[in-house]
């Protein structure tokens, strides 16, 4: 393990997480509270105000009153003013016999304040990602304690900037976090950033699966800790630059100088409003409807080779999975595969009652069946009918079937999405959202579909990955049925067809992405913008473009004249598509016969249509003529 490596990649990886959408909700908190309130200010000395202290970029502040408890003159507590752009500014707290406000009644510059900020988040945030699970566990408290404690922490600031003595009470257990020398420096923003990164959540990335699954198992060793700090750092980076932003334009805008109370108390508001989003999960909406900017810079990330290999993903063993490999894919028989490892790290849960999580823990007694799958895969939408046979036939017999939507495509992390594709599919068993990749890696699993056959002491007895061997696992699952409960009614087994392409020659799934492709039969493939021409003579089960294309990590988008050919060997070809268009698409066998010639309306989100449905296996050509502006992602076949 190369630590400077895995350095840089949680660096990297956090930075474009602090750049994506997921972090847009606490900007404005730490663009007031973080950045508003460490302008620099002029020093008020006993009967008059100083020169403005200067900023590191050489512009004046504004005077904030400190809300000391200190014994005051005759005067205490008498109205005082300081001159601020020569102008008279009243302000509160004790004043010199001579009406003039004491100095130690100020505050002096709070520079360090954007960095307390951000030393609390990176600290909480690493603390809580790699413990927090695992001491929560080992307590048997709930997993979400932590993240209402952040809540609550958020409110009770927020607070604390519209009642100044309420925030007063809140700095004292921090006062020694103030750097020497500057002993009235705010202390509340290392607590503020305590808050931030107690309720913080990253958009998902190959990064954060790693560090996910490390801190639940409880799998901790230096890369790990050296890849979550990393991480941590890297997306607090763009936060810190938007803070001593937030500080610039308060030390440069008159009206942030003159108006500091209302600053204040907008910041307040800001932050209690943020509290109230996140216990209601509105910031969740706001994520869903901006746009997702960052994947492909996560995909890209994804895609690389030194990172698949020092993260392994898909392939992380500890203790809570090891046994997974005792396991044959297919096997015909029960096999101990050890204890079947936690779902974790879910977004969504759907058709649970209001959205309630479901455990292993709780399904003790019952026979589960766990399913990986991403609903715009063909071989999934072909293995699900056989899942969803399974859960009405021996629901009752004492079955749960649980189905894992680990995302293929960025458009798969979607919760509109996933449920419209479950609703075309007939699934009504729990579906649980993986977006981060954190139930996937804690099975070490590496395709869709994939299954996983749990007994009902919670031991795995049998994986499938891929399509087929359904009348193999229906049989396993009704011998872990009859072990369970040797008097159990089981219904006759399922009759439903396998359409699992059993020619070994079929084309494999071609993907039209950066990350992804792998069969380019063009001249030359190229990142970005560019313009192609077919080639004369193509290569079997290859693709190549025309005309007009911009590729990026996720698919292809289709310009002025853009053409696919593709060159294959199945019964059935799909194509998914995105966007709003048309295409068209000409069939030909080997021979260069039309066989099938039709139009596609695109619509709606990226989704599988068909191009051919034939009744053997054949070898052809399909050239495509794709509208300007549709996304193309991949081809599939059966």
């Amino acid at each position: 393990m190369d630590l400077f490596t895995l350095a840089l990649i949680g660096l990297i990886g956090g930075v474009i997480t602090g750049i994506s959408p997921c972090i847009l909700p606490v900007l404005p908190v730490i663009f007031f509270s973080g950045g508003v309130q460490s302008a620099r200010r002029p020093t008020v000395r006993s009967g008059r105000t100083s020169a403005p202290a200067l900023s590191p970029l050489g512009v004046a502040g504004l005077a904030q009153p400190s809300f000391s408890t200190a014994a005051a003159g005759p005067r205490a507590g008498a109205a005082a003013a300081v001159a601020v752009d020569d102008r008279a500014v009243p302000v509160d707290g004790p004043t010199e016999p001579d009406g003039s406000p004491r100095a130690r009644g100020w505050r002096v510059s709070e520079t360090w304040r954007p960095y307390l900020v951000i030393a609390g988040l990176v600290t909480s945030f690493t603390l809580f990602t790699l413990l927090g699970s695992f001491v929560l566990t080992l307590l048997n408290l709930p997993q979400d304690l932590l993240r209402w404690s952040g809540i609550v922490v958020l409110a009770l600031l927020g607070v604390g900037l519209l009642v100044p003595r309420f925030e007063a009470l809140l700095e004292r257990p921090f006062a020694r976090l103030a750097p020497r020398g500057n002993k009235n420096a705010n202390r509340s923003g290392f607590l503020l950033g305590l808050g931030l990164g107690a309720v913080y959540v990253p958009c998902a990335g190959p990064v954060l699966a790693a560090i996910t699954v490390a801190g639940a198992t409880g799998e901790i060793g230096v890369g790990t800790v050296v890849l979550t700090v990393t991480f941590a750092l890297g997306a607090a980076l763009p936060l810190l630059v938007f803070a001593l932003a937030g500080r610039r334009v308060a030390e440069r805008v008159r009206a942030f100088r003159t108006h500091e109370r209302k600053i204040r108390a907008t910041g307040g508001v800001l932050m209690v409003a943020l509290a109230l989003a996140l216990a209601f999960n509105l910031t969740d909406a706001i994520q869903r409807a901006l746009p997702g900017y960052t994947e492909a810079l996560q995909e890209r990330v994804a895609a690389n080779e030194t990172v698949r290999r020092e993260l392994d993903l898909g392939g992380l063993v500890t203790d809570e999975n090891a046994q997974l490999s005792q396991c044959t894919d297919g096997a015909v028989e029960l096999e101990d595969c050890g204890p079947a490892p936690e779902l974790r790290g879910i977004d969504t849960w759907l058709n649970t009652q209001d959205g309630a999580p479901v455990t292993l823990a709780d399904l003790r007694g019952q026979v589960v069946l766990i399913d990986f799958w991403a609903y715009s895969c063909i071989n999934c939408q072909r293995s699900v009918p056989h899942v969803t046979a399974w859960d009405e036939a021996y629901r009752d017999a004492g079955l749960t079937v649980i189905g894992v939507h680990t995302p293929e495509y960025a458009f798969e992390r979607e919760t509109r999405n996933v449920v419209d594709g479950a609703r075309r599919l007939g699934i009504e068993y729990p579906v649980a959202q993986d977006n981060a990749y954190a139930t996937w890696t804690a099975y070490r699993n590496r395709y869709w579909p994939a299954h996983y056959l749990i007994d009902a002491d919670g031991v795995v007895r049998h994986v499938s990955q891929g399509e087929g061997g359904y009348e193999t696992t229906e049989g396993l699952i009704r011998e872990l049925l009859r072990d369970a409960d040797p008097d159990v009614q089981l219904p006759e087994p399922t009759d439903v067809v396998d359409t699992t392409p059993q020619d070994a020659e079929i084309t494999p799934e071609t993907f039209l992405s950066v990350g992804k492709r792998f069969n380019f039969g063009g001249d030359d493939y190229r990142e970005g913008a560019a313009t192609y021409t077919l080639p004369d003579d193509q290569a079997p089960d290859t693709f190549a473009f025309g005309g007009e294309w911009t590729t990026d990590y996720q698919a292809a988008t289709a310009g002025a004249d853009a053409r696919l050919r593709l060159t294959f060997t199945a019964r059935d070809v799909y194509i998914v598509l995105g966007g709003e268009g048309t295409v068209t698409a000409t069939v030909r066998d080997e021979g260069g016969r039309v066989v099938e010639r039709s139009t596609v309306d695109v619509s709606g989100a990226p989704t599988l249509y068909p191009l051919l449905d034939g009744d053997d296996v054949v070898t052809g050509t399909v050239d495509v003529e794709v509208g300007q502006g549709l996304a193309a992602y991949s081809f599939t076949f059966g």
